[in-house]
């Protein structure tokens, strides 16, 4: 029996991730739920700290994550909440407009919630989904690696007991160099204890909750070993105070010098709401991106009203619910709810959490976030994406996070761009002994090839359009010029063809116009694409090629107007 309305309530625009939720999925949906605040708890106290926000901000923005998401979100299994990947990049930005932990800084960082909600939600109602697609792999990899280091540098001083450092990253190096000697030995056992012991909790199991087991054994020691009265910091009782939904205490001036930020923020979340949501799907249910998007905005614009920050698709907290089996959204609320008991009754036991520990499970997240696998294979696959993987790493390390990140989507995008240029056109010959043709090959398959003598048989093999089209043109011609001897029919082999554009259309119909000039005859063959075919009407190339000169296979084209061309 259906507790939260029927399997078919998903086709509606609210409560698709609990819709159809049966007693046979409490069982799955409670053990997953329990699992995933196991891990959430030391993961959002970490992630809040690294933002300059106490452990209880940090429960409430995991708190509306899940809220928002579970009523207009469509995934089952996604965690939504606080986030390592997009909290550096606001931290670093906010600290330059007012000093972290002020009241300043807090409303600073709800608007921006607010902002990044509302361009979240509009990206799906807009179904922008594909605006994900704006970062190519390498980039991505580069970018997690460029906030992996600054993560690392950030916690760096919380381990070693030192004093925390402002700056960028080369002056917080500089500076811990200088203080190292001042390191407490205390802050360095309990975090590095807790990154070994998360390390070997994750070897042995992932559900092991490594990052809350360690934790609790720090605390527990600092509490009973009096640890803070021989150095070792720690977090201190902040109470969670009375829960309240408002907009932020900010002036209307401070805003527009959050807009630039927002965005980049969006672009990130996007991107990995959408890689999060394509890698655990709902069974064999497409993913609804758009419908995530809208869901995970929701959950932001409450973590602003309740006084949180941004919040974002978390992929390893969404594989935390797929392998302990969550059926439903309700996995995520039951973990909000034990968090926010955590919040409101354990506020003195949190007060004992050491910072040196939070430093380790801040470290175990960053090495994680490296992704040396993925450097590795890039470089094996493909080294000049390496470079691009490298350089996007050291934009991030070296400028401001947002900065780095803007300009890194500028490369990825001129890496597409530049992919889309390098296409030239091939010449096609035909398999002996069939009706094939086939790109040809200098050093060749092993597969005989034939030419015929009369005609050429050029292909292009990527979209036409203005960043390729003048290659086209002059590929072409030096291909008619070429066999301008011999050649009495061109035939362009257009499969590959998805669209043209206006400027590609012009300079096509200039090639099909020297053709004729020159007593060639011109075809299209496997003009496949409807969108290219369209653009063959809107643009009149198919009034200068004629109807008659478009067929379904270049053997057609051949057949058709040269019937006594000889191999």
């Amino acid at each position: 029996m259906a507790i939260f309305g029927s399997s078919s309530a998903r086709g509606a625009l609210v409560l698709q991730p609990i819709a159809g939720v049966r007693g046979g999925d409490l069982v799955y949906d409670l053990a997953a739920g329990l699992t995933l605040a196991a891990i959430a708890v030391p993961e959002q106290m970490a992630t809040a700290r690294l933002g300059g926000f106490t452990p209880q901000v940090g429960f409430l923005a995991f708190a509306a994550a899940a809220v928002g998401f579970a009523v207009f979100g469509a995934s089952r299994r996604l965690s939504a909440g606080g986030d390592s990947t997009i909290t550096p990049i606001f931290a670093a930005s906010l600290a330059l407009l007012a000093a972290a932990g002020s009241p300043q800084y807090a409303a600073l960082a709800a608007a921006l919630a607010l902002m990044v909600g509302a361009m979240v939600m509009a990206a799906g109602y807009l179904k922008l989904g594909w605006v994900a697609n704006f970062l190519s792999k390498p980039v991505t990899t580069g970018f997690l690696a460029g906030v992996a280091v600054h993560i690392a540098v950030s916690q760096a001083p919380g381990v070693l007991g030192l004093p925390e450092e402002s700056g960028d990253v080369f002056h917080r190096i500089i500076a811990m160099s200088a203080a190292v000697a001042h390191a407490s030995l205390l802050s360095v056992v309990l975090g590095l204890g807790v990154l070994g012991a998360m390390v070997a909790a994750e070897a042995i199991s992932a559900r092991i909750p490594g990052a809350l087991l360690a934790l609790a054994a720090a605390t527990a020691a600092t509490a009973l070993l009096g640890l803070d009265r021989h150095g070792v910091a720690t977090l201190g009782a902040v109470p969670l105070g009375a829960l309240r939904i408002a907009l932020p205490s900010l002036r209307l001036d401070a805003l527009p010098s959050l807009g630039g930020l927002a965005f980049i923020i969006t672009l990130v979340i996007l991107m990995q709401t959408a890689a999060t949501a394509r890698a655990f799907p709902d069974g064999e249910a497409d993913p609804n991106v758009d419908q995530d998007y809208i869901g995970l905005g929701a959950g932001s614009i409450l973590a602003g009203l309740v006084g949180a920050y941004p919040v974002n698709a978390s992929p390893p907290r969404t594989a935390i619910v797929a392998s302990a089996g969550g059926r439903s959204g309700l996995s995520s609320l039951i973990a909000a709810a034990v968090v926010m008991g955590l919040a409101a009754f354990g506020g003195g036991l949190l007060g004992h959490v050491p910072v040196a520990a939070l430093g380790g499970v801040l470290l175990f997240i960053a090495s994680k976030i490296f992704r040396v696998g993925e450097f590795a294979d890039v470089l094996k696959r493909s080294p000049a994406e390496f470079g691009l993987a490298a350089l996007t790493t050291g934009l991030i390390i070296v400028l401001p996070i947002q900065s780095g990140v803007a300009v890194g989507v500028f490369v990825s995008l001129i890496h597409g761009v530049f992919t889309i240029t390098r296409a030239r056109p091939i010449l096609f010959e035909r398999v002996a002994g069939t009706t094939v043709w086939w790109p040809a090959t200098p050093s060749g398959r092993g597969v005989a090839a034939e030419a015929l003598e009369s005609v050429v048989v050029v292909g292009f093999q990527a979209p036409l359009s203005f960043l390729n089209a003048y290659d086209f043109h002059r590929g072409v011609l030096a291909e008619m010029a070429a066999a301008k001897a011999r050649a009495r029919l061109i035939v362009l082999e257009a499969s590959s063809i998805v669209e043209i554009d206006f400027t590609a259309a012009g300079l096509l119909c200039d090639v099909i116009a020297r053709a004729h000039a020159q007593g060639m005859d011109f075809a299209v063959a496997r003009l496949e694409s409807l969108r290219a075919a369209d653009a063959f009407k809107r643009f009149g190339v198919l009034d200068r090629l004629g109807a008659d000169r478009l067929f379904t296979t270049v053997d057609e084209a051949v057949r058709t107007l040269a019937p006594q061309a000889q191999p």
